[in-house]
C-alpha cells in the first residue's frame, strides 16, 4: 500500500513539474521576452522572419521566381522532400526518428512568420540517419511578379544540427548551424544540378552580420545577400 502511495506521489510530482515547464516555456517566458526585449524586434520591412511570439528568426537568404507547381517540381527533381504539417502524428514521428535514430524524410518544420503569415511551402533534405540533422528551407509567396507574370518566392534556408532547448524560451526546438550562406548555396546548387534553374541573380537581404541570433537563440553569420533562382529548364549545353 505504501509503495503504491509513493508511486502516486512521484507521478503527481512529475506531472506537476511537466506542467510547470510547459507553462513557463510556452506561455510565461515568451510573454516576458515580448515585453522586455523589444530592441530585438525588427521592423516589418526587414528581410528577417520571426517566431509566433515575435522573436526574430532566420533571415531571408534565398528566392525563387516561378509558379507554385514549378517550385514543387524543382525540389522533387533535386531530391528534396516536402515537409509535413505539424500534427500530433507528425510530431510523434519526428520524436521517434530522433530517439531511435531512424529516417523521417518528410518531418515537419516549425512555423516562422514573414510578411504577417506562416510559410507557404517547406522542403527538407536528410543529413544523417534521423530528423535531428537536416537541410531545410521555408518559402513565402510574395506579391511581386516577374516579367512573365510568375511570382517571387522568398525563403529562409538553414541546417538543423540537432534537437535541444531554445536559449530564449526553453522550448524544445531544432538548433541551426551558424553558416547560413553555405545552406543557401547548397540549395541553389542542388536546383542547378537538377537542371531547374535558367539563371540566378542577387538582391539585398537583411544585411551582413557575424553576430546574428535566431528564434532559438542560435548564433549565425551571413553576408546578408539573397540569391534568387529563376525556375525553368536550362538550355542544353
Amino acid at each position: 500500500m505504501r509503495r503504491r502511495t509513493k508511486q502516486r506521489t512521484a507521478a503527481t510530482i512529475l506531472i506537476a513539474l511537466l506542467g510547470a515547464y510547459l507553462l513557463a516555456a510556452y506561455v510565461v517566458v515568451p510573454a516576458i521576452w515580448t515585453v522586455h526585449d523589444e530592441d530585438r524586434v525588427f521592423p516589418p520591412e526587414r528581410m528577417v522572419t520571426t517566431t509566433e511570439q515575435g522573436i526574430p528568426g532566420d533571415p531571408i537568404n534565398v528566392g525563387l521566381m516561378g509558379s507554385k507547381e514549378q517550385v514543387i517540381h524543382a525540389f522533387a527533381a533535386a531530391h528534396w522532400d516536402p515537409a509535413d504539417a505539424i500534427t500530433l502524428r507528425s510530431s510523434v514521428d519526428i520524436g521517434l526518428s530522433v530517439v531511435l535514430d531512424r529516417p523521417d524524410l518528410d518531418a515537419p518544420v516549425s512555423s516562422l512568420i514573414f510578411e504577417g503569415r506562416k510559410q507557404d511551402l517547406a522542403f527538407e533534405k536528410p543529413s544523417g540517419e534521423s530528423a535531428d540533422r537536416r537541410h531545410h528551407v521555408r518559402f513565402w509567396q510574395t506579391t511581386k511578379l516577374g516579367e512573365d507574370g510568375k511570382p517571387l518566392w522568398l525563403g529562409s534556408a538553414s541546417y538543423d544540427r540537432g534537437v535541444g532547448f531554445s536559449h530564449d524560451t526553453g522550448q524544445i526546438t531544432h538548433h541551426i548551424g551558424p553558416d547560413l550562406d553555405a545552406e543557401r548555396d547548397l540549395l541553389i546548387g542542388d536546383l542547378m544540378k537538377a537542371g531547374r534553374l535558367q539563371s540566378t541573380y542577387e538582391i539585398e537581404g537583411a544585411g551582413a552580420t557575424k553576430t546574428g541570433r535566431n528564434g532559438g537563440g542560435d548564433p549565425y553569420f551571413t553576408d546578408g545577400k539573397v540569391i534568387v533562382g529563376v525556375l525553368g529548364k536550362r538550355a542544353a549545353q
